[in-house]
């Protein structure tokens, strides 16, 4: 039986596999939202990130960024 999520954005529920490429979203509009929400800072994270880590970890998290972009292909960028 397939793994069934509530989308963050709408709660609708998603099917968690291939047939659904927005997972957790329902839809690339949720998804959207989402990313404006962490952009305008309306989404936090909970807990300070203290001066020891932000330097330490910024490049480590800036390649694996690069990576997962690399995986997928310009199709996300162009919905």
């Amino acid at each position: 039986m397939p793994t069934t999520v509530n989308c963050p954005t709408c709660e609708k529920p998603v099917l968690w596999g291939e047939q659904s490429p927005h997972r957790p979203f329902c839809s690339k509009r949720c998804q959207l939202i989402d990313l404006g929400e962490w952009s305008d800072e309306s989404n936090t994270i909970s807990s300070p990130i203290s001066t020891e880590q932000k330097h330490g970890d910024a490049q480590a998290l800036i390649e694996d960024i690069e990576a997962m972009l690399a995986k997928n292909d310009d199709s996300f960028f162009k919905e």
